[in-house]
């Protein structure tokens, strides 16, 4: 008789431990797809790695930090990249990407410019979307925004920067209605410029569609 309570109680517990659900079934399939659904990093450096190769003078590189950001690509998959920015502005960097993600607006890819050598045209011309690069302005001896972490290209491929005849990087196609292109309307203006960011399509004597920044503190 012993036996066959012992019996019926395992019995009891093996099924109650086999119906249990701690999840609603909606809730199991999201975990089961962001489980399954595959990241594809595109870049994992580590922030020595990130800024080598090149001498930054101490006061600069002291406040910089390498964030790291997922978006959707041109492919339609979610991507894992990085940017090295001003520390004070991460909180920023990471709301914006967040939005993006949110919106599927497309991102082709996310990677320090340690990856071209430190040559922003490189960069460009692979549509890679970047933030510090320790350089001066093009055709002068001012030091960019993009010196300090505080500015910040995307997709250069499709948002162009234009003067006059000029056309950077080579080959670039401004249309507004392509995927991943910044336009005056789109939301990613809107959400920069909430944060305090302005943007390079609303500079009056020439456009740059891909470029955002925020001075930190600075004249």
């Amino acid at each position: 008789m012993m036996k066959l309570i012992s019996l019926l109680i395992l019995v009891f517990f093996v099924q109650s431990q086999h119906n249990f659900q701690p999840y609603s079934i909606n809730e199991r399939c999201q975990l089961n797809n962001e489980q399954l659904q595959d990241i594809i990093i595109d870049s994992d450096y580590d922030f020595a790695e990130a800024v080598g190769g090149i001498e930054i003078p101490g006061n600069i590189k002291e406040n910089l930090r390498i964030i790291t950001v997922q978006y959707y690509s041109l492919d339609n998959k979610l991507h894992q990249g990085q940017l090295v920015i001003n520390k004070e502005l991460v909180k920023d960097i990471k709301y914006i990407f967040n939005v993006l993600k949110e919106n599927n607006f497309p991102v082709k890819k996310v990677i320090p410019i340690v990856k071209y050598n430190w040559d922003d045209d490189k960069s460009m011309q692979d549509n890679n979307t970047s933030a510090f690069n320790y350089r001066f302005i093009a055709g002068t001896k001012k030091l960019s925004n993009h010196s300090f972490g505080e500015a910040v290209d995307i997709n250069p491929l499709l948002n162009p920067y234009i003067r006059k005849d000029l056309l950077q990087p080579e080959g670039a196609v401004y249309n507004t209605e392509a995927p991943g292109t910044i336009a005056e309307n789109s939301f990613i203006v809107k959400e920069f410029k909430k944060l305090g960011w302005t943007w390079g399509g609303e500079w009056k004597d020439r456009k740059d569609y891909q470029h955002f920044e925020k001075k930190i503190g600075r004249e």
